[in-house]
């Protein structure tokens, strides 16, 4: 296992996502790049993981340098974590790139560049012209042209002196998860289908920077279907959500499936605020159709983030836990260990770039209060025995999400990470 000698031991990720770019306006949590960075370090952070827009800025052919950028529409998202954008906002696309990449290097972190471009980002853009170049590409070709749209990246970075801020590139998100499994048979596990076309795109890359780190990015750790990791990856990068009693809400209030089958009144007493409208008589509005599907989120996990009472899923979470308390423990364990040993029999660097319970509406408090803190505890622990080479503390720890206000677990984790201590 080989990583470059002018990069960090160890990668202390805080993930930045989408929202560095989306959420500059008044108010919002990166309007100023220099105060994210500095608080970052602050807690003891030395990497960011984000969206660097690659397919946008160099393969989309839209106008970047007055990019309009704006909520999903009326109050929907508001309360959805990752979504809930309250200003518009508008940004030369590659400058803002430039900027980024430069208070990166003035406060001594380094980058991960991916893309969620074929998962949420376009979704908060004015138009759909962004989403419509992404759907134009035909499926088969999105991870090889996603492939060369970084490397345009890296020489548009080298070109400004700034590439050696780079840590590795992931040519998409969650590969696994979104619009880049289109066309596929659906025979096997997404995983193995798509191991040819993210081959492909790691190919494309390393034709012209074969020193940059490049891994393939999961959803999760696809232990049924590890067969069908990329063979020519230069590092591996997983999202080991356990999910657990959060999974027990998904299911047992149909989150993810045909909102038919919503139970409506069972959500009223359990889940929601007084006086929530009916899932039936709410939506996106006309005029924002194209952001839902640009957005993949399901209109029913979007209504019960946005409708609940935080204290209400927190209670139900808490009273449910205990059942699944040790197969959650289990699963981080196993699917720590399962990401580590294939990073081994590959010769490459391994990072986990999100994890661990999974998507909690924003209000709630079920990861960062004391159960959700201590599965972060125990996942850093559990990545330093791995030898990883960088985790986070939790997706949720992150200027967007109320965890940055946790500063000493924070500090804790990264702490222990850096250090090697478990």
């Amino acid at each position: 296992m080989t990583i470059p000698d002018h990069l960090p031991e160890r990668l202390a990720i805080t993930l930045w996502d989408f929202s560095w770019y989306v959420r500059t306006g008044p108010g919002e949590p990166f309007e100023d790049l220099d105060k994210a960075f500095a608080s970052a370090r602050e807690l003891g952070y030395n990497t960011v993981r984000v969206c660097a827009m690659p397919f946008l800025l160099f393969k989309s052919g839209v106008d970047t340098k007055a990019l309009r950028l704006e909520p999903l529409g009326g109050d929907y998202g508001q309360r959805v974590r990752w979504y809930d954008l309250k200003q518009p906002t508008v940004i030369d696309a590659r400058e803002h790139l430039l900027a980024f990449f430069r208070a990166a290097d003035r406060h001594g972190m380094v980058v991960i560049a991916s893309s969620w471009e074929y998962q949420q980002s376009p979704a908060f853009a004015a138009d759909s012209a962004w989403f419509e170049a992404l759907n134009a590409v035909a499926p088969e070709q999105r991870l090889t042209v996603l492939g060369e749209a970084m490397a345009d990246l890296v020489d548009f970075l080298a070109a400004h002196g700034l590439d050696h801020t780079l840590a590795l590139v992931e040519p998409h998100n969650e590969l696994q998860i979104g619009y880049l499994t289109e066309g596929l048979p659906g025979k096997e596990d997404a995983v193995v289908e798509l191991r040819d076309r993210i081959e492909a795109g790691i190919a494309a890359f390393q034709a012209r920077h074969p020193g940059v780190l490049c891994a393939p990015n999961y959803g999760g750790v696809p232990v049924a279907a590890m067969r069908g990791l990329p063979r020519n990856a230069t590092a591996l990068a997983f999202h080991p959500y356990v999910y657990g009693v959060l999974n027990d809400l998904v299911e047992e209030f149909a989150l993810r499936r045909d909102p038919a089958e919503f139970p409506q009144e069972r959500a009223d007493a359990e889940l929601l605020r007084p006086g929530a409208p009916r899932l039936a008589d709410w939506d996106i509005p006309e005029a924002s159709e194209w952001k839902r599907r640009a957005s993949i989120m399901q209109r029913t996990e979007v209504y019960v983030h946005d409708w609940c009472d935080p204290e209400k899923v927190d209670r139900w979470l808490y009273e449910r836990y205990g059942a699944q308390r040790f197969a959650m423990a289990a699963q981080l364990r196993d699917w720590i260990g399962v990401a580590a040993d294939h990073a081994r029999r590959l010769d490459v660097p391994v990072i986990f770039g999100e994890g661990w319970v999974g998507y909690t509406p924003r209000d709630c408090r079920f990861e960062e209060g004391p159960v959700g803190a201590q599965i972060c505890r125990d996942a850093v622990d559990l990545s330093v025995e791995a030898d990883a080479w960088g985790t986070v503390v939790c997706s949720n720890a992150a200027p967007h999400h109320p965890m940055w206000a946790d500063v000493e677990l924070q500090r804790e984790c990264n702490a222990r990470f850096i250090a090697g201590i478990a």
